[in-house]
């Protein structure tokens, strides 16, 4: 589902219960992005930067097909308006 959204891009899990989606094409840093997501969207990511990487975030998948459902709908929502 994230790469069917405009502006990131992700490589599948090998594993982990984590993804480290690219957010260069969406024009905000990753501490930018992650807290204009929460804010207007209530979806939580960690900003890559954290790791070093502040072109990426981080996010768990680690709960219901359901919740992930939703927070990917409010992820391409988001990502939307900041492509308008």
């Amino acid at each position: 589902g994230l790469n069917a959204i405009e502006g990131l891009s992700c490589y599948r899990s090998q594993g982990a219960f984590y993804l480290f989606p690219n957010l260069t094409g969406l024009g905000l840093n990753s501490t930018q992005f992650a807290a204009r997501l929460l804010e207007e969207k209530l979806v939580a990511v960690v900003p890559g930067i954290a790791f070093g990487a502040d072109d990426y975030m981080r996010l768990s998948y680690a709960t219901s097909d359901s919740v992930i459902e939703k927070g990917l709908e409010r992820l391409a929502e988001f990502c939307q308006t900041l492509r308008s």
